[in-house]
Protein backbone atom coordinates (compact mmCIF):
# COMPACT_ATOMS: atom_id res chain seq x y z
CA UNK A 1 0.00 0.00 0.00
CA UNK A 2 1.25 3.56 -0.62
CA UNK A 3 -0.50 6.70 1.13
CA UNK A 4 0.51 9.37 -1.58
CA UNK A 5 -0.29 13.23 -0.45
CA UNK A 6 -0.31 15.95 -3.35
CA UNK A 7 0.24 19.84 -2.16
CA UNK A 8 1.13 22.81 -3.16
CA UNK A 9 4.59 24.49 -2.56
CA UNK A 10 3.97 28.08 -3.15
CA UNK A 11 0.22 29.97 -3.47
CA UNK A 12 -2.02 27.51 -5.47
CA UNK A 13 -1.98 27.19 -8.98
CA UNK A 14 0.74 24.85 -9.09
CA UNK A 15 -0.59 21.87 -11.24
CA UNK A 16 -1.74 19.78 -8.12
CA UNK A 17 -4.75 18.78 -10.67
CA UNK A 18 -2.04 17.36 -13.83
CA UNK A 19 0.35 15.23 -10.95
CA UNK A 20 -3.24 13.19 -8.85
CA UNK A 21 -4.71 12.62 -12.88
CA UNK A 22 -1.62 11.38 -13.55
CA UNK A 23 -1.04 9.54 -10.59
CA UNK A 24 -4.26 8.35 -9.95
CA UNK A 25 -4.24 5.55 -12.76
CA UNK A 26 -2.73 3.13 -9.91
CA UNK A 27 -4.89 5.00 -6.72
CA UNK A 28 -7.60 3.27 -5.21
CA UNK A 29 -9.14 6.55 -4.05
CA UNK A 30 -8.66 9.68 -4.82
CA UNK A 31 -9.50 12.38 -1.69
CA UNK A 32 -10.33 16.04 -1.37
CA UNK A 33 -9.06 16.97 2.67
CA UNK A 34 -10.07 20.57 2.19
CA UNK A 35 -11.32 23.54 0.78
CA UNK A 36 -14.55 24.24 -1.09
CA UNK A 37 -15.43 25.54 -4.77
CA UNK A 38 -13.09 28.56 -4.78
CA UNK A 39 -9.92 27.39 -6.58
CA UNK A 40 -9.92 25.07 -9.70
CA UNK A 41 -7.31 22.07 -10.38
CA UNK A 42 -7.46 22.23 -14.54
CA UNK A 43 -6.96 18.26 -15.83
CA UNK A 44 -6.32 17.60 -19.44
CA UNK A 45 -6.39 13.99 -20.81
CA UNK A 46 -7.91 11.74 -23.28
CA UNK A 47 -11.65 12.83 -22.02
CA UNK A 48 -10.38 16.59 -22.91
CA UNK A 49 -10.08 19.58 -20.64
CA UNK A 50 -11.79 19.88 -17.40
CA UNK A 51 -11.64 22.61 -14.51
CA UNK A 52 -12.23 20.53 -11.36
CA UNK A 53 -13.63 22.39 -8.28
CA UNK A 54 -14.40 20.03 -5.99
CA UNK A 55 -14.34 16.44 -7.13
CA UNK A 56 -10.59 14.96 -6.75
CA UNK A 57 -8.81 14.56 -9.55
CA UNK A 58 -8.59 11.39 -9.74
CA UNK A 59 -12.74 11.03 -10.94
CA UNK A 60 -11.61 9.86 -14.50
CA UNK A 61 -9.95 6.87 -13.52
CA UNK A 62 -13.24 4.29 -13.33
CA UNK A 63 -11.91 2.12 -10.39
CA UNK A 64 -10.88 5.10 -8.26
CA UNK A 65 -13.20 6.36 -5.41
CA UNK A 66 -13.78 9.70 -5.37
CA UNK A 67 -13.86 10.88 -1.50
CA UNK A 68 -14.91 14.32 -0.81
CA UNK A 69 -13.66 14.53 3.07
CA UNK A 70 -14.70 15.94 6.05
CA UNK A 71 -12.41 18.70 6.05
CA UNK A 72 -14.24 20.17 3.23
CA UNK A 73 -16.89 23.26 2.65
CA UNK A 74 -19.39 21.83 0.26
CA UNK A 75 -21.17 24.24 -2.41
CA UNK A 76 -24.17 21.92 -3.30
CA UNK A 77 -25.62 23.36 -6.78
CA UNK A 78 -21.98 23.85 -8.12
CA UNK A 79 -21.22 20.39 -7.15
CA UNK A 80 -24.30 19.06 -9.10
CA UNK A 81 -23.36 20.85 -11.99
CA UNK A 82 -19.37 19.49 -11.69
CA UNK A 83 -20.48 15.97 -11.11
CA UNK A 84 -22.90 16.51 -14.85
CA UNK A 85 -20.35 17.87 -17.07
CA UNK A 86 -17.97 14.89 -15.83
CA UNK A 87 -20.48 12.46 -16.05
CA UNK A 88 -21.27 14.24 -19.67
CA UNK A 89 -17.79 13.19 -20.69
CA UNK A 90 -18.60 9.80 -20.33
CA UNK A 91 -17.10 9.40 -17.17
CA UNK A 92 -19.23 7.20 -14.44
CA UNK A 93 -18.13 8.26 -11.23
CA UNK A 94 -18.01 6.46 -7.68
CA UNK A 95 -18.65 8.72 -5.37
CA UNK A 96 -18.16 9.10 -1.95
CA UNK A 97 -19.42 12.36 0.41
CA UNK A 98 -18.19 12.84 4.00
CA UNK A 99 -21.56 13.52 6.16
CA UNK A 100 -19.17 15.42 8.22
CA UNK A 101 -18.53 17.88 5.60
CA UNK A 102 -20.38 21.08 5.99
CA UNK A 103 -22.05 23.56 3.47
CA UNK A 104 -21.08 26.92 2.04
CA UNK A 105 -24.35 28.33 1.26
CA UNK A 106 -25.42 30.94 -1.33
CA UNK A 107 -26.26 32.99 1.89
CA UNK A 108 -22.41 32.28 2.57
CA UNK A 109 -21.49 33.42 -0.64
CA UNK A 110 -23.32 36.85 -0.22
CA UNK A 111 -21.58 37.40 2.96
CA UNK A 112 -18.41 37.33 0.96
CA UNK A 113 -19.20 39.79 -1.06
CA UNK A 114 -20.26 41.95 0.81
CA UNK A 115 -17.25 42.23 3.03
CA UNK A 116 -14.82 42.19 -0.06
CA UNK A 117 -16.92 45.45 -0.83
CA UNK A 118 -17.03 46.43 2.55
CA UNK A 119 -13.04 46.31 2.83
CA UNK A 120 -12.76 47.82 -0.58
CA UNK A 121 -8.74 48.69 -0.78
CA UNK A 122 -8.24 46.32 1.98
CA UNK A 123 -10.14 43.35 0.41
CA UNK A 124 -8.57 40.22 1.25
CA UNK A 125 -8.82 38.86 -3.18
CA UNK A 126 -11.60 36.15 -2.01
CA UNK A 127 -13.29 34.77 -4.96
CA UNK A 128 -16.46 35.51 -3.28
CA UNK A 129 -17.13 32.08 -3.28
CA UNK A 130 -18.24 31.66 0.76
CA UNK A 131 -15.73 29.51 1.52
CA UNK A 132 -14.31 32.04 4.45
CA UNK A 133 -17.78 32.49 5.73
CA UNK A 134 -18.65 28.96 6.02
CA UNK A 135 -15.41 28.17 7.84
CA UNK A 136 -16.53 30.60 10.05
CA UNK A 137 -19.79 29.35 10.44
CA UNK A 138 -18.28 25.84 10.82
CA UNK A 139 -15.81 27.40 14.08
CA UNK A 140 -19.11 28.66 15.53
CA UNK A 141 -20.82 25.63 15.53
CA UNK A 142 -23.27 27.27 13.58
CA UNK A 143 -22.60 25.03 10.57
CA UNK A 144 -24.87 22.70 8.21
CA UNK A 145 -23.31 19.17 7.95
CA UNK A 146 -24.10 17.85 4.61
CA UNK A 147 -25.33 14.51 6.37
CA UNK A 148 -28.33 16.44 7.69
CA UNK A 149 -29.66 16.10 4.28
CA UNK A 150 -31.10 12.77 5.42
CA UNK A 151 -32.37 13.98 8.12
CA UNK A 152 -34.95 17.03 6.83
CA UNK A 153 -36.42 17.97 10.04
CA UNK A 154 -33.03 18.39 11.59
CA UNK A 155 -31.93 19.95 8.58
CA UNK A 156 -34.16 22.72 8.59
CA UNK A 157 -34.29 22.95 12.96
CA UNK A 158 -30.28 24.12 12.07
CA UNK A 159 -31.05 26.24 9.58
CA UNK A 160 -33.28 27.78 11.08
CA UNK A 161 -30.79 27.95 14.08
CA UNK A 162 -28.15 29.70 11.90
CA UNK A 163 -30.82 32.41 10.41
CA UNK A 164 -31.59 33.73 13.75
CA UNK A 165 -27.96 33.96 14.64
CA UNK A 166 -26.39 35.72 11.47
CA UNK A 167 -29.04 37.98 10.20
CA UNK A 168 -29.49 40.31 12.02
CA UNK A 169 -25.44 40.70 12.35
CA UNK A 170 -25.83 40.64 8.21
CA UNK A 171 -28.71 43.49 8.54
CA UNK A 172 -26.42 45.56 11.14
CA UNK A 173 -23.21 45.53 9.18
CA UNK A 174 -24.18 45.26 5.75
CA UNK A 175 -26.81 48.29 4.51
CA UNK A 176 -27.44 46.67 1.20
CA UNK A 177 -27.95 43.10 2.34
CA UNK A 178 -31.04 41.66 1.41
CA UNK A 179 -31.90 37.89 2.16
CA UNK A 180 -35.59 36.46 2.19
CA UNK A 181 -35.41 32.96 1.91
CA UNK A 182 -37.35 30.86 5.30
CA UNK A 183 -35.32 27.91 6.97
CA UNK A 184 -37.72 25.80 5.13
CA UNK A 185 -37.09 27.10 1.81
CA UNK A 186 -33.52 26.69 2.37
CA UNK A 187 -34.27 23.28 3.48
CA UNK A 188 -36.03 22.27 0.14
CA UNK A 189 -33.65 24.42 -2.16
CA UNK A 190 -31.14 21.85 -0.41
CA UNK A 191 -32.45 18.78 -0.92
CA UNK A 192 -33.39 19.35 -4.60
CA UNK A 193 -29.95 20.47 -5.74
CA UNK A 194 -28.65 17.63 -3.72
CA UNK A 195 -30.67 14.68 -5.42
CA UNK A 196 -27.96 13.83 -8.45
CA UNK A 197 -25.63 13.17 -5.07
CA UNK A 198 -27.42 12.22 -2.14
CA UNK A 199 -27.40 8.73 -2.04
CA UNK A 200 -23.31 8.76 -1.70
CA UNK A 201 -23.33 10.85 1.67
CA UNK A 202 -21.59 8.34 3.86
CA UNK A 203 -18.96 7.82 7.02
CA UNK A 204 -16.01 7.75 4.53
CA UNK A 205 -13.49 6.62 7.07
CA UNK A 206 -15.42 3.01 6.61
CA UNK A 207 -14.79 2.47 2.81
CA UNK A 208 -11.04 4.18 2.96
CA UNK A 209 -10.33 2.28 6.11
CA UNK A 210 -11.55 -1.20 4.07
CA UNK A 211 -9.88 0.16 1.65
CA UNK A 212 -6.13 0.32 3.69
CA UNK A 213 -6.53 -2.91 5.23
CA UNK A 214 -6.38 -4.53 1.40
CA UNK A 215 -3.23 -2.75 1.18
CA UNK A 216 -4.68 -0.56 -1.91
CA UNK A 217 -3.25 2.69 -2.99
CA UNK A 218 -4.65 6.26 -1.82
CA UNK A 219 -4.19 9.70 -3.34
CA UNK A 220 -4.97 12.53 -1.17
CA UNK A 221 -5.35 16.30 -2.75
CA UNK A 222 -5.11 19.60 -1.35
CA UNK A 223 -6.11 22.92 -2.87
CA UNK A 224 -4.47 25.77 -2.87
CA UNK A 225 -0.40 25.48 -1.62
CA UNK A 226 1.39 26.39 1.66
CA UNK A 227 1.73 30.56 1.14
CA UNK A 228 -2.27 30.29 1.68
CA UNK A 229 -2.19 28.44 4.40
CA UNK A 230 -4.23 29.58 7.24
CA UNK A 231 -2.23 29.25 9.84
CA UNK A 232 1.63 28.97 8.07
CA UNK A 233 0.48 31.15 4.99
CA UNK A 234 0.78 35.05 4.31
CA UNK A 235 -1.92 35.94 7.11
CA UNK A 236 -4.25 37.10 6.64
CA UNK A 237 -4.23 36.72 2.73
CA UNK A 238 -4.51 33.09 3.52
CA UNK A 239 -7.53 30.70 2.38
CA UNK A 240 -9.60 29.81 5.60
CA UNK A 241 -8.13 26.15 5.37
CA UNK A 242 -5.12 24.05 6.57
CA UNK A 243 -3.67 22.95 2.96
CA UNK A 244 -0.37 21.31 4.56
CA UNK A 245 -0.27 17.71 3.94
CA UNK A 246 -0.30 17.35 7.85
CA UNK A 247 -3.92 17.77 7.56
CA UNK A 248 -4.69 15.20 5.11
CA UNK A 249 -5.21 12.28 7.18
CA UNK A 250 -7.96 14.77 9.45
CA UNK A 251 -9.33 15.92 6.42
CA UNK A 252 -9.88 13.17 4.75
CA UNK A 253 -11.73 10.71 6.97
CA UNK A 254 -8.19 8.96 8.44
CA UNK A 255 -6.91 10.74 10.83
CA UNK A 256 -4.07 8.37 11.83
CA UNK A 257 -2.44 8.48 8.65
CA UNK A 258 0.96 8.43 7.87
CA UNK A 259 1.64 8.75 3.99
CA UNK A 260 4.67 7.29 2.83
CA UNK A 261 5.06 10.04 0.06
CA UNK A 262 4.08 13.71 0.13
CA UNK A 263 4.53 15.06 -3.12
CA UNK A 264 4.51 19.33 -3.24
CA UNK A 265 3.80 20.79 -6.58
CA UNK A 266 5.73 24.05 -7.46
CA UNK A 267 5.62 25.48 -10.47
CA UNK A 268 8.82 25.99 -12.66
CA UNK A 269 8.56 30.04 -12.00
CA UNK A 270 6.36 31.72 -8.98
CA UNK A 271 3.08 32.77 -9.81
CA UNK A 272 -0.05 34.31 -7.46
CA UNK A 273 -3.65 35.28 -7.87
CA UNK A 274 -5.32 37.12 -5.51
CA UNK A 275 -4.44 39.48 -2.79
CA UNK A 276 -0.47 39.74 -1.63
CA UNK A 277 3.39 40.46 -1.91
CA UNK A 278 5.00 38.54 -4.85
CA UNK A 279 8.58 39.02 -4.21
CA UNK A 280 9.90 37.57 -7.76
CA UNK A 281 7.55 39.36 -9.82
CA UNK A 282 8.38 40.47 -13.42
CA UNK A 283 8.59 43.82 -14.93
CA UNK A 284 6.95 42.90 -17.64
CA UNK A 285 4.57 40.29 -17.45
CA UNK A 286 1.52 39.77 -20.38
CA UNK A 287 3.59 38.08 -22.66
CA UNK A 288 4.75 35.39 -20.46
CA UNK A 289 0.96 35.28 -18.77
CA UNK A 290 -0.59 35.21 -22.11
CA UNK A 291 2.63 32.29 -23.22
CA UNK A 292 1.82 30.24 -19.73
CA UNK A 293 -1.79 30.90 -19.82
CA UNK A 294 -1.93 31.93 -16.40
CA UNK A 295 -5.28 32.67 -15.24
CA UNK A 296 -7.54 31.40 -12.72
CA UNK A 297 -9.18 28.51 -12.91
CA UNK A 298 -12.52 29.84 -10.64
CA UNK A 299 -12.74 33.25 -11.66
CA UNK A 300 -10.32 33.86 -14.61
CA UNK A 301 -8.70 36.46 -13.16
CA UNK A 302 -4.69 37.18 -14.74
CA UNK A 303 -1.99 36.13 -12.31
CA UNK A 304 0.77 37.72 -11.37
CA UNK A 305 3.74 36.61 -12.76
CA UNK A 306 7.24 36.13 -11.31
CA UNK A 307 10.96 34.25 -11.46
CA UNK A 308 11.40 31.10 -9.71
CA UNK A 309 11.00 32.20 -5.58
CA UNK A 310 13.52 29.13 -4.10
CA UNK A 311 13.19 30.93 -0.63
CA UNK A 312 9.39 30.99 -0.57
CA UNK A 313 9.16 27.37 -2.52
CA UNK A 314 11.99 25.79 -0.09
CA UNK A 315 9.67 27.23 3.21
CA UNK A 316 6.45 25.61 1.36
CA UNK A 317 8.07 22.01 0.71
CA UNK A 318 9.42 22.29 4.40
CA UNK A 319 5.69 23.31 5.57
CA UNK A 320 4.41 20.49 3.41
CA UNK A 321 7.20 17.69 4.50
CA UNK A 322 7.65 17.15 0.93
CA UNK A 323 9.70 13.69 0.65
CA UNK A 324 9.80 14.86 -3.03
CA UNK A 325 8.84 17.63 -6.07
CA UNK A 326 6.86 17.88 -8.92
CA UNK A 327 8.01 20.75 -11.26
CA UNK A 328 5.23 21.92 -13.66
CA UNK A 329 5.07 23.93 -16.71
CA UNK A 330 8.80 23.69 -17.70
CA UNK A 331 8.46 23.94 -20.96
CA UNK A 332 7.01 27.38 -20.80
CA UNK A 333 10.57 29.12 -19.94
CA UNK A 334 11.37 28.15 -23.49
CA UNK A 335 13.05 31.05 -25.05
CA UNK A 336 13.12 33.34 -21.68
CA UNK A 337 16.09 34.62 -22.31
CA UNK A 338 16.28 36.66 -18.68
CA UNK A 339 16.06 33.75 -16.46
CA UNK A 340 16.83 33.65 -12.97
CA UNK A 341 15.74 32.06 -9.55
CA UNK A 342 15.50 34.09 -6.32
CA UNK A 343 17.94 32.65 -4.06
CA UNK A 344 17.65 35.20 -1.27
CA UNK A 345 15.76 38.11 0.16
CA UNK A 346 17.62 41.68 1.32
CA UNK A 347 16.26 43.96 3.07
CA UNK A 348 13.70 44.12 6.34
CA UNK A 349 12.32 41.41 7.11
CA UNK A 350 14.67 39.25 5.48
CA UNK A 351 15.86 37.03 8.47
CA UNK A 352 12.16 35.90 8.96
CA UNK A 353 10.52 36.15 5.41
CA UNK A 354 7.37 34.43 5.24
CA UNK A 355 5.68 36.83 7.45
CA UNK A 356 5.02 39.30 7.14
CA UNK A 357 5.90 39.60 3.16
CA UNK A 358 6.61 43.16 3.02
CA UNK A 359 7.25 45.37 -0.52
CA UNK A 360 10.27 46.10 1.80
CA UNK A 361 11.95 43.08 0.68
CA UNK A 362 14.18 42.47 -2.35
CA UNK A 363 14.92 39.05 -4.17
CA UNK A 364 18.55 38.39 -4.82
CA UNK A 365 18.58 36.53 -8.19
CA UNK A 366 21.14 34.14 -9.45
CA UNK A 367 21.01 34.19 -13.29
CA UNK A 368 20.62 30.45 -15.48
CA UNK A 369 21.21 29.76 -18.71
CA UNK A 370 18.24 29.52 -20.88
CA UNK A 371 17.43 27.48 -23.54
CA UNK A 372 15.34 27.78 -27.29
CA UNK A 373 14.52 24.50 -28.00
CA UNK A 374 11.37 22.67 -28.05
CA UNK A 375 11.04 20.19 -24.84
CA UNK A 376 7.52 19.05 -25.05
CA UNK A 377 8.05 16.36 -26.45
CA UNK A 378 10.64 14.88 -24.03
CA UNK A 379 10.24 11.92 -22.02
CA UNK A 380 13.58 11.46 -20.51
CA UNK A 381 15.34 13.97 -18.54
CA UNK A 382 18.87 13.26 -20.39
CA UNK A 383 16.30 14.23 -23.58
CA UNK A 384 16.22 17.85 -22.44
CA UNK A 385 18.26 20.92 -23.24
CA UNK A 386 21.07 20.76 -20.85
CA UNK A 387 20.23 24.10 -19.92
CA UNK A 388 16.94 22.88 -19.01
CA UNK A 389 18.32 19.72 -16.82
CA UNK A 390 20.97 22.38 -15.06
CA UNK A 391 17.87 24.48 -14.36
CA UNK A 392 16.18 21.82 -12.51
CA UNK A 393 19.05 20.26 -11.01
CA UNK A 394 19.74 23.96 -9.22
CA UNK A 395 16.21 23.80 -7.96
CA UNK A 396 16.63 20.82 -6.60
CA UNK A 397 20.22 21.28 -5.07
CA UNK A 398 18.37 24.74 -3.64
CA UNK A 399 14.76 22.61 -1.83
CA UNK A 400 17.16 19.52 -0.06
CA UNK A 401 14.61 17.16 -1.72
CA UNK A 402 15.02 15.48 -4.74
CA UNK A 403 12.64 16.60 -8.36
CA UNK A 404 11.01 13.38 -9.01
CA UNK A 405 8.67 14.17 -11.51
CA UNK A 406 8.64 17.21 -14.42
CA UNK A 407 6.10 18.33 -16.87
CA UNK A 408 7.05 19.88 -20.14
CA UNK A 409 3.01 20.46 -21.39
CA UNK A 410 -0.29 20.01 -19.98
CA UNK A 411 -0.99 15.99 -20.92
CA UNK A 412 -0.40 13.02 -19.19
CA UNK A 413 2.43 11.74 -21.39
CA UNK A 414 4.15 14.89 -21.23
CA UNK A 415 5.26 14.09 -17.52
CA UNK A 416 9.12 13.03 -17.04
CA UNK A 417 9.54 10.81 -14.39
CA UNK A 418 13.73 10.56 -13.00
Amino acid sequence: MSSIVVVGANWGDEGKGRIVDFLAEHAAASIRFQGGNNAGHTVVNHLGTFKLHQLPSGVFNPGCLAVLGPGMVISPEALSKELAEVEQAGVTVNLCISDRATFCLPLHALEDTLEEQRLGDKAYGSTRQGIAPAYGDRVMKKGILVGWLKQPEVLVERIQFLLDWKLPQLRALYPDFNFTQSAQEMADWLLEVSAPWRDAICNVSTPLKALQAEQSNLLFEAQLGAGRDLVYGEYPWTTSSNVVSAYAGIGSGLPALRPERVIAVAKAFSSSVGTGTLITAMEEQDAFRELANEFGATTGRPRDMGYFDAVATKNGVELQAATEIALTKLDCLTGLADLKICVAYQGEHSENPIWPQTAALAPVYEKMDSWSEDITGCRQFDELPIAAQQYVLRIEELMGVPVSMVSVGPGREQMIIR
